[in-house]
């Protein structure tokens, strides 16, 4: 009987905002052995030297794709940035890859069908397609899944219109799902706040930071992480 051809590994990029969604989607793609990740890609504000929307410095950012063990890309866009300046510069950090056969991103939606279709059109301009690991999980299972795993994330941003702002700089913990607000979801997918993961399964070791302060910028509230010495 003839051998079997082995599959033939997969590479794929990652669209990484350091949160729990994106985390939660690397670690799923990460134990199917015939995927192999490339690079997580974020997009970073120059302005502010942090991780566009999440507010976290980019040194963090750095240390946790260390830990990680991951290649990290970054795409830099200005503060206020349009969408055309966005989707200019995603064309161009793609355009290597993909000329390199690279041609799958995958992200950490999970149920809003106007982002997933958004990105889906994008990418389709650069001959690219969406990988959506997690897509149409229950959003208080996979919350619990990710806490029952080991990961550690704490809430970066809030938006003050849909969580008070007393939940910024909290952990993601039983104590937090507790305090949600009734209608809130618990992954905070329709924005009510964005996550850093810090540690997990499949982290080498924790990304350490103290708290900084907690300021109001653009009508969000922020919790500042500051570095602290690996």
């Amino acid at each position: 009987m003839a051998p079997t051809a082995s599959t033939q590994e997969q590479a794929v990029l990652v669209s990484w905002s350091g949160g729990k969604d994106s985390c939660l989607a690397l670690y799923e793609i990460q134990k199917a052995s015939t995927i192999r990740v490339e690079a997580l890609i974020t997009t970073v504000t120059r302005d502010f030297d942090r991780i566009s929307m999440h507010g976290v410095r980019r040194v963090l950012l750095e240390r946790q794709a260390e830990s990680l063990g991951l290649p990290l890309q970054q795409v830099f866009i200005t503060k206020g940035a349009a969408n055309d300046e966005y989707e200019r510069s995603m064309g161009e950090t793609f355009a290597p890859y993909q000329r390199r056969g690279i041609d799958v991103v995958v992200f950490g939606d999970l149920f809003l069908q106007d982002i997933r279709t958004y990105r889906e059109q994008l990418l389709a301009r650069f001959n690219m397609t969406g990988s959506f690991p997690v897509w149409g999980r229950d959003t208080t299972q996979f919350i619990r899944e990710f806490i029952g795993l080991g990961f550690k994330a704490i809430i970066v941003c809030v938006d003050p219109k849909q969580l008070d702002q007393s939940f910024c700089g909290r952990l993601i913990d039983e104590g937090f799902l507790a305090d949600l607000p009734r209608g809130a979801d618990p992954c905070g997918e329709n924005g009510e706040f964005h996550t850093f993961v810090f540690d997990g399964p499949n982290f080498r070791k924790p990304v350490k930071f103290s708290t900084g302060e907690v300021v109001c910028r653009d009508s969000f509230w922020f919790c500042d992480l500051v570095p602290v010495d690996q």
